[in-house]
């Protein structure tokens, strides 16, 4: 019933909106007669009535152009693999470069992977960059089946193995968890592995300096979410009749951290559209019209997430198993790691992302690197000037080093393997 008490709350505002943008529009146009300060604060409030009513699509990444070795580079946006719940998006040069295949594994937490915008920005230049593109679940019919936590994990592998061996994971937040499943259970299986894999601002192990968001996951059974937090999406969607947990509320969840912060926010919004000041009225746009995007997740997946990750601690105690094969991050050898952490992350406490160093003793310890930011926050970390400054350098530079140390091992082995061949030959062919 919530989802379509929503769902009549912003239909009813929905015929007001045009008018009251194109009434802010003519008021604070510098042309027109009433440009003085009670008009724009009229139109300034009209203006944000229409930013706190409106529905906010899917925002574009909007990156298509690039400079590799000091030259601009035309990108195009293609889908690589295509899967029920998600996109493999494949970001093209026009320019062919030989440079490290990166796998961005984006998180499937309410915002689109278009939150990792900056992240594939500072990227592009050394990379050929994939980044996963989560689907809104409210627009998968019901025909196409369910998705659980274990289905994100298979999807990682699935994506890992389309790439090919060479390539470097690189998972933000909520998906360190099952990108770490994932290369675990391949390394269980004796499969190739990432040549390195970068976790940053994830909930490994959410005991660590448990958050706001943590505590509410203890403090309350399972069964409170499946009552609370739990709802069916509505007609017309496509994914009409589909329990999910919607975005809505992962947006309200996400506001009610940070209340005070979000309420400055809009009012500061409303003097600077009242004064004029167009590069911070722009700024405040660019955030909220990302971060008010959101996307529905399956019940299924919300819940078992919640369950796995920050209710039993399952990965870093030891006792998940996917599809019945138990995830052992111990079996990891040949990949290296990379762990990313904020001191100011308020959803990722410190040490959350760090205990995979922990669980992956099998990794060499010269291997093995932790990044900290001091007064970096969640978002910090992968947007931003601390991730273009303090974060990308040293990933960027780990990834290159690993990455020539993985092609120069390939190629003696291949060099080994043909010596071989030719001795063999040669033994053969003796008399």
């Amino acid at each position: 019933m919530l989802y379509e008490l929503h769902e009549w709350q912003r239909a009813a505002w929905a015929p007001f909106l045009p008018w009251l943008q194109i009434t802010a529009n003519f008021l604070t146009h510098t042309g027109t007669p009433l440009h003085s300060t009670p008009s724009r604060q009229f139109a300034a409030g009209c203006d944000l009535l229409v930013r706190l009513h409106k529905r906010y699509a899917k925002p574009k990444f909007g990156l298509t152009e690039t400079v590799v070795a000091g030259q601009p580079v035309a990108v195009n946006e293609a889908v690589a693999l295509e899967k029920p719940f998600c996109r493999l998006v494949h970001f093209k040069r026009a320019a062919t470069c030989q440079q490290p295949v990166v796998l961005l594994v984006a998180p499937l937490s309410g915002h689109h992977a278009s939150l990792l915008r900056d992240t594939v920005r500072a990227m592009l230049p050394d990379f050929d960059v994939y980044i996963t593109d989560w689907l809104d679940a409210r627009q998968i019919p019901l025909s196409d089946g369910t998705f659980h936590l274990d289905d994100y994990v298979a999807y990682v592998r699935e994506f890992i193995d389309f790439l090919g061996p060479e390539v470097h994971v690189v998972a933000v937040c909520q998906s360190t968890v099952p990108v770490l499943a994932a290369v675990a259970l391949a390394a269980g299986d004796g499969q190739p592995t990432p040549v390195s894999v970068t976790l940053m601002g994830g909930p490994v192990d959410a005991r660590r300096n448990p958050t706001v968001v943590n505590k509410l996951a203890v403090e309350k059974p399972l069964d409170w979410f499946t009552r609370t937090l739990i709802n069916t999406v509505p007609r017309p969607y496509a994914g009409a009749g589909r329990r999910v947990y919607p975005g809505f509320r992962q947006h309200l969840a996400f506001m009610a951290m940070n209340p005070d912060r979000h309420l400055k926010a809009h009012v500061d919004y409303y003097f600077d559209v009242s004064a004029g000041n167009a590069e911070a009225s722009v700024k405040h746009r660019r955030f909220y019209d990302e971060y008010n995007a959101v996307l529905d997740m399956t019940a299924d997946y919300y819940l078992e997430t919640v369950r796995v990750v920050f209710q039993e601690f399952c990965l870093a105690r030891g006792t998940w198993q996917v599809d019945g094969e138990p995830v052992r991050p111990d079996a990891i050898r040949g990949s290296a790691l990379i762990t990313v952490e904020g001191e100011r992350d308020d959803i990722c406490g410190p040490g959350q992302t760090h205990a995979a160093q922990d669980l992956c003793t099998s990794v060499d310890a010269a291997r093995k690197h932790c990044i900290t930011v001091a007064e970096c926050g969640h978002y910090g970390i992968f947007s931003g000037s601390s991730w273009r400054t303090q974060i990308y350098p040293q990933i960027r530079n780990l990834i290159n080093r690993y990455h020539v140390e993985s092609s120069s091992y390939a190629q003696a082995a291949m060099r080994t393997a043909n010596s071989s061949d030719v001795e063999s030959f040669h033994s053969v062919a003796s008399p």
